[in-house]
């Protein structure tokens, strides 16, 4: 999707972070999307891209620390544990 635009890219991803399959995940990944997405670079954007493909249990359990997040999802998955619990 390399020549999508980002303002395409911002809306498609904030839908789809605030459309999930559980509640719990519409509200925290869309709350994280509001602060974030308009900050993110590319590369960014890609990670977020890719962790809404996981899971919503996986992630839920991620982000609320009942389970290690790969590696690679680590410093965004504490991000959106932040973001989640101080609303910013």
């Amino acid at each position: 999707m390399s020549d999508e635009p980002r303002e395409h890219r911002l809306r498609r991803l904030s839908m789809r972070a605030n459309r999930r399959g559980i509640k719990e995940m519409d509200i925290i990944l869309g709350r994280y999307a509001g602060a974030r997405l308009a900050m993110m670079d590319a590369g960014a954007l890609d990670l977020f891209d890719a962790l809404l493909s996981e899971n919503d249990h996986d992630l839920y359990q991620w982000v609320t620390g009942q389970s290690a997040p790969p590696g690679h999802y680590a410093p965004l998955v504490a991000d959106i544990a932040q973001v989640a619990c101080s609303g910013k």
